[in-house]
Parts: C-alpha cells; structure tokens; sequence
C-alpha cells in the first residue's frame, strides 16, 4: 500500500475548495490487508511540536536526536533565546489565520514574538519536559513519532476540526466563527466565506448544508455541500462515532457534527457519545471501526488548551490510551494522538507550501514500529488516508486521496510492540490555585 509519497499540497488559496464525492457514487475499496479494524484519533486542543514534543526529541537514539526537534527559537530581531520550561498552564496566545501568517513569517518562523498573547516576546516561546507529560512521553518513547506532521490549513480549532472530518475548509477561512454559542448549524455561530478564491468574502451561518442545500435550520445557504468521512464510512458499512462534550456543556463547541447538517439532523447524530465513553467501550470490546475523541472543556478539564492544565490532559490521555491497550481489541487498534492547531506556540521547521505550523503527533499501536520517528511529511488528511486505506473506505477528496498515509509507521510482521503502563499525576499546587479562582466556561477563542 501507498508507502512515502509526497503529499500533494494544494495552494493556500484553493485549499478551502476542494470538492468531493456524493454519498455511495463509487464503490468502497478494498481494506489493505492489515490487521487494524479499529482507528482511533485523539484529538487534543492547541499546542505546537516543539513545544511538546522538542524535549523528547533530545533522546539520543543510535548516536543521533530522536526527532527534528528545536530547544530554541528565533524571534523577529533575529534573536535566537531558549524555548523555556512552560508552566503546567500556559496563557493564551492570539492564533487566528492571520497571527499564523505571522509566526511563520514566509518560512523563516520568526515571527512568533509578534503575536498577540507571546507576552513581550517570550511567553510562546517555551516548551513542556517530559516530566510534565509522562504518559504523551511514555508512548512518544515506545511508539511512533512523526515529525513531520502539519496542520492541513493554517487555522485555529474550527478549521482543524472540519478538516479532520472533510479533509477541506468549504470555502470558509478557517477561523472560528462569532455569535455564537456554538459553532454549528444549531448554534447562532457566523463564520467568513467566499464561492472561489477570488471571490468576495461574505458572512455566513457556520454551516455546511445537505445534499439539497438545506443549512441551519432547514435555511438555504450559498455554502456548498460537502461529504465528511462519516458520510463514507456509513457508506462502506464501517462504524463510528465522535466522543464529544455533550451541547450542554462548553466542550461542544468542539464538536464538528453540528457543523454538518447531514450529521446533525439526521441519524449520524446519534453518533455523538461523551468523551468518558470510549473507555467503557474500550474496556467492553465496542470501539467502532472508527473514533474521533475530543476533549471536555475548553479552558478546564481535559483539553490542554491555553489557561487549562497540561497535566490533567496528559491525565486523561493515559485513561483513554490505558483502556484502549487492556480492552480486548488492542491487538487490532491503531491510535493517533494529536492537536487541532499549533496555538501559536513556538516551532522551528517552516511548513510545506499550502500547509500550517507542525502539530504533535504520536502514533500508537501493537505494531507501530517501536521507538522510531516517521519523517515523512504528513497533515491532517493523513489521518484520515490511513483510515481510508485499512478499513476499505473512499477518499473524500485529492487532499486525502493523495496524503501520505504514515505507511512508515507500522510493520505488521513484527512481534508487537507491548502496552505501556500509563500514570495518573497530581496538578501542580500553582495549577491547582489557578483553576480554583479562574474557572472558565467560555468557548474556544483565537482572537
């Protein structure tokens, strides 16, 4: 199956366009013979590589850096400072398209100190020990790491999760949407628009019709229809669901289903389960074919966003990773863990043409080669190819069509790579004041 090829990069201009297939107009292919039923996309809140994963990449393997990882960046003087500790909570840095632009500075990724939120031009420029993330360490160390994984679009949370399910933007500029709450077809969210590259932005409903051009609320929009990998996966008779803060609580925003109206009113959405699910079923031998979990939250709980605790995320990423290894389908499951965007956060390697600032990304599974780094360059359509390609499903678009599938990354032939032992760690006692006399139940922001 597809092994290293390049990955076809469409243009940042026309990468918001792409279209698709209609429900069932070509038949499923074939699954590639692996062992894997089960894809599992962990899909976590706002944090770049280096500021992650750039420690663990120190790791000394066969005389050689582990990973492409810096421990210092440059700012837009043309000083080079040290990538410090970050604290357990770190603040909110400004990470809208346009701040994007502006770190990445044309390839020269030194405009991170001009960014909203950096602080006087250090507060982005930190990043995480491994001390501070042992179970996201613990797993980087014994499985896959790809450092080379990039946002698909330069866009804050609302694009990362529609191109985590459409592998395309739709036409909206990626940012998220105002006037909510919420961000979909149920909610009061606006978002930017436009029918072509050169065509005026309008502002529309944050939401992505039906086949009969049928938005929010049954409203006609100019925004056109486009499928989402569940529209495939029902149509290969694979199963799935999204883990996902329910609409009672703040979390949801993330939710992409909403944003969908195929999804949201019609029986996809009984696909929605919370979050805390995935360990019942995983424990309980009922994980789907396919699974994308979001975290509780925003600004507490769960979500390692900017203003919430690092640790308690890394807390719940060692639930779910721990439930999925001693469930009886570990032997069959491959887990992508990973961020919806770099939140601005300190990066030295200037993304591929069309693509955004690098994300963490760790890949776990029985036969994820183990201990090794995947160099070859990757996005968010990834995912959703290696999905496509072992469960029989059909590409959405060129961008996942083509998307380097992290083939790389396993060898079903190898003795498999044992479950490693995840840990429940205390909040530091200055995260533990914070999050008493901040709590926070406002929607994800990139302004």
């Amino acid at each position: 199956w597809a092994g290293a090829a390049a990955l076809a990069i469409a243009s940042a201009a026309g990468a918001s366009f792409v279209g698709g297939h209609a429900h069932g107009d070509t038949v499923p292919p074939a699954p590639f013979p692996t062992p894997i039923q089960h894809v599992v996309i962990i899909y976590q809140e706002n944090h770049s590589f280096d500021e992650t994963l750039g420690q663990i990449c120190q790791d000394v393997v066969n005389g050689a850096p582990r990973c492409d990882g810096a421990t210092t960046g440059k700012t837009h003087t043309g000083a080079v400072i040290p990538l410090k500790r970050s604290p357990d909570v770190v603040p909110f840095v400004v990470h809208n398209t346009s701040a994007q632009a502006k770190a990445i500075d044309g390839g020269k990724m030194d405009g991170f100190d001009t960014i909203g939120g950096c602080g006087g031009g250090t507060a982005c420029y930190t990043q995480y020990y491994p001390d501070q993330i042992p179970n996201l360490a613990a797993l980087a160390r014994k499985f896959v790491i790809s450092d080379r994984t990039f946002s698909q679009d330069s866009v804050p949370s609302w694009g990362g999760h529609l191109n985590l399910v459409a592998a395309t933007l739709d036409g909206f500029d990626g940012n998220n949407p105002g006037g909510g709450p919420g961000w979909g077809c149920d909610s009061g969210g606006t978002a930017n628009w436009r029918a072509t590259p050169t065509s005026p932005w309008m502002t529309v409903k944050s939401c992505v019709p039906d086949q009969q051009g049928h938005g929010a609320a049954g409203a006609t929009t100019p925004v056109q229809w486009v499928p989402t990998i569940m529209d495939h996966l029902d149509s290969a008779g694979r199963t799935w669901n999204l883990y996902v803060s329910p609409k009672s609580a703040t979390g949801h925003t993330w939710s992409i289903c909403p944003t969908f109206a195929d999804c949201l009113y019609t029986s996809q959405a009984t696909h929605m389960k919370a979050p805390s699910t995935i360990v019942t079923d995983a424990q309980g031998g009922n994980l789907p074919n396919f699974a994308i979990v979001t975290p509780s939250g925003p600004t507490g709980a769960t979500s390692q966003h900017n203003q919430a605790s690092m640790i308690k995320g890394d807390n719940w990423i060692g639930q779910m990773v721990q439930a999925i290894e001693s469930g009886p389908q570990w032997s069959s499951t491959a887990i992508f863990i990973t961020y919806d965007d770099c939140g601005c956060f300190y990066d030295h390697v200037p993304p591929a043409a069309g693509l955004g600032i690098r994300l963490p990304m760790v890949i776990v599974s029985p036969y994820a080669k183990a201990g090794t780094t995947d160099h070859n360059v990757a996005s968010t359509a990834s995912m959703l190819a290696y999905a496509e390609h072992v469960l029989g499903v059909q590409p959405l678009n060129e961008r996942d069509g083509s998307a380097y599938d992290y083939s790389g990354s396993f060898d079903y032939t190898q003795t498999v790579t044992p479950a490693v032992p995840m840990q429940q760690s205390v909040l530091p006692a200055a995260s533990q004041q914070y999050l008493a006399t901040h709590p926070s139940t406002a929607a994800d922001d990139d302004t």
